[in-house]
């Protein structure tokens, strides 16, 4: 069990970060977090502040390097992802205002200075939402994210030694489907991908990405199906029992009064004006009724006998009067 507890002033020193979101903050080592841009009022932001684990003190280094739009360090930028290896923090993609950037920098922590990786190979369009992770203590994975027209699902390495970006090739058909909003950790020599938003669902699978060799490298990534579909044969003969339903339910009736129909059988169903034995079981109902001529006795006889059958009960119905029906 765990208890949220808002922090206190007395639990700090310095002055702790302004309000913002977008923004990233990393442990460098087990020493500090560093806490990089965001967003606040529609502005972004490109300061560095740190807080001292073993001191309880925040601070705001003063960084030196490389500059961008005339200040040192990053263009001002939100939703980016952000990577430390030892006590480098590299810093990639994001937006600033409409823009989707695809640079590369790194601070050295150790002298708080920023340099921006000129980069080459396979570079990354740029994006945001992206997710990234550490491999040992030289490359990072980045996949995904959106670059402000489409869903991305590429994955990148990039060697922090040498800035080569390499687009990483995936062997299976089935990779995870385009998103933004995700995460990426690495395990070992594993990376676990999980859930991420593609601008009309929020997922929640988790993938494994991992070298080719890896025991589960062949799994299937297709979801099985805990009911799979019956075979085509199945299908076939579901078919042609919904297309035969109306001569199924015939059928039916014939096993339930115990009658025996050849299957190549095509059962006639006479007229009423022609069926003696109908006529014969009317014309009982109607006797003693004066009658002008035969066709108006037959019509009077059928509809006699079909009254009789609709006010009848199964209780009530005698069994002779099915004779026809059963052959008897």
């Amino acid at each position: 069990m765990h208890n949220w507890v808002r922090a206190s002033s007395s639990d700090f020193t310095g002055t702790p970060p302004q309000p913002r979101s977008g923004h990233t903050a990393v442990n460098v080592g087990k020493s500090m977090v560093v806490v990089f841009g965001g967003l606040v009022d529609k502005k972004f932001l490109n300061d560095i502040i740190v807080y001292d684990i073993e001191n309880k003190l925040w601070f705001e280094p003063e960084c030196t390097g490389s500059v961008s739009e005339g200040k040192v360090g990053p263009t001002p930028r939100a939703f980016h992802v952000a990577i430390t290896i030892d006590c480098h923090m590299f810093i990639f993609g994001g937006r600033s205002g409409g823009k989707r950037l695809g640079d590369f920098w790194v601070l050295d922590t150790d002298i708080w200075q920023w340099s921006e990786l000129t980069s080459f190979g396979d570079l990354p369009t740029p994006r945001d939402f992206s997710a990234a992770a550490a491999i040992g203590n030289q490359k990072i994975v980045l996949c995904g994210g959106w670059d402000g027209k489409k869903w991305l699902s590429d994955v990148y390495v990039m060697d922090t030694i040498t800035a080569q970006w390499k687009r990483l090739p995936i062997s299976n058909d089935e990779p995870p489907p385009p998103r933004a909003y995700h995460t990426m950790t690495s395990i070992v020599a594993r990376h676990l991908l999980i859930g991420g938003f593609d601008g009309k669902s929020t997922f929640g699978d988790l993938w494994w990405l991992v070298p080719e060799d890896d025991p589960i490298a062949k799994r299937s990534s297709v979801p099985q199906l805990r009911n799979p579909p019956e075979t085509k044969e199945s299908e076939r003969e579901l078919d042609t029992q919904e297309r035969g339903h109306d001569r199924s339910s015939i059928v039916d009736l014939q096993k339930k009064m115990g009658i025996s129909v050849s299957s190549g059988l095509r059962l006639q169903i006479p007229e009423e004006s022609e069926d003696q034995e109908f006529v014969e079981l009317g014309t009982r109902l109607i006797e003693g009724d004066a009658v002008d001529n035969g066709a108006s006795m037959i019509q009077m006889a059928a509809e006699a006998l079909r009254q009789h059958w609709k006010e009848s009960t199964p209780e009530t119905l005698q069994l002779k009067e099915l004779g026809s029906i059963k052959g008897a």
